[in-house]
């Protein structure tokens, strides 16, 4: 049983890895809480993931910058959210028919950014 619990933590965190890399690029989807979410199950399961995971030159500062309080360089934070409204604004404008999915789109979009605004801004002198 142990076995299997190490195996379905593995799986676990290499599925939210995937999507952390998504979410990269696709603005709706979370990057830091998909990699936080994979470096739990990794350090949980192997050893060996997870120092790869946290020492990647890609995905480590997220979790670095996060567990450590710094927050979010604001590079990244103007990007995200740009991505976000341009990605939403052509789904809400082309795609979508229904009013009541584009209010929501748009609630969704207002919450995203909301998100992403809190969050600390990471300072240069603190990377």
């Amino acid at each position: 049983m142990k076995n299997l619990t190490r195996y379905v933590l593995i799986a676990a965190g290499t599925v939210s890895l995937f999507f952390g890399l998504l979410g990269i690029v696709l603005p709706l989807l979370p990057t830091t809480p998909l990699l936080l979410l994979a470096a739990a199950c990794y350090v949980r399961s192997s050893e060996q993931l997870y120092e790869w995971l946290i020492t990647n030159k890609y995905f480590g500062p997220y979790i670095e910058n996060y567990r450590a309080g710094k927050g979010i360089p604001l590079r990244a934070k103007i990007i995200s959210v740009t991505l976000l409204w341009i990605s939403m604004g052509y789904t809400i404008l082309f795609v979508i028919p229904l009013i009541g999915i584009k209010f929501l789109l748009v609630c969704i979009g207002m919450f995203f950014t909301w998100f992403i605004l809190k969050q600390k801004t990471l300072q240069k002198a603190e990377r």
